[in-house]
């Protein structure tokens, strides 16, 4: 493959970066590219030792989106780095989507948890509203314990969804590693 077809290539699996960036990675391989030639290397030689296009792409894409997770951890990021990083190939739909899926289903239900018991002395008082005779203060006492439960409950929760997002970006990081060729 040419060095003016191996930088098409690649720009096309790289539109989704903005352009400045998208520039400053062709302008790395093309003086990737200039750099072989001066050491007498072909064209195809150069394009051969850098792989696929795409799959070059895929792993500069995961990285980018690792670095945005790194900076920003909104939920967006977040689902962005780890699509990108399963895109590194098939293994990683088992190995990444399987445990981040039960992981998230575990935090979901932990949140959920904590919010629903904070809120049952609400729910107490609409039942006592809407069924007239049917208020118990035990009811509502032990509703009452339940929502300072929830809301413990609701700060683990916090600081356990914020050692997620680090150890998900920790995981992500090695998975890529790994498909480079990394130990």
């Amino acid at each position: 493959m040419s060095k003016k077809e191996f930088l098409l290539e690649l720009e096309r699996y790289l539109r989704s970066l903005s352009a400045v960036e998208r520039n400053d990675i062709l302008q790395d391989y093309e003086d990737h590219f200039t750099f072989g030639i001066e050491e007498g290397k072909s064209e195809e030689e150069i394009s051969e030792a850098l792989g696929s296009p795409k799959q070059l792409a895929r792993e500069i894409l995961a990285d980018y989106h690792i670095e945005k997770m790194e900076t920003s951890k909104s939920t967006g990021n977040i689902f962005r780095a780890v699509w990108s990083v399963i895109g590194l190939g098939f293994v990683n739909l088992v190995l990444v989507l399987g445990p981040f899926l039960a992981l998230v289903g575990l935090l979901v239900g932990g949140w959920i948890m904590g919010i629903s018991f904070i809120l049952t002395p609400v729910l107490v008082l609409l039942s006592a509203l809407f069924n007239v005779g049917t208020f118990e203060w035990f009811d509502l006492f032990f509703s009452l314990a339940l929502s300072g439960l929830g809301i413990f409950i609701s700060l683990g929760m916090y600081y356990v969804s914020l050692g997620f997002i680090n150890l998900l970006l920790k995981y992500l990081k090695y998975n890529i590693s790994i498909v480079k060729g990394g130990k």
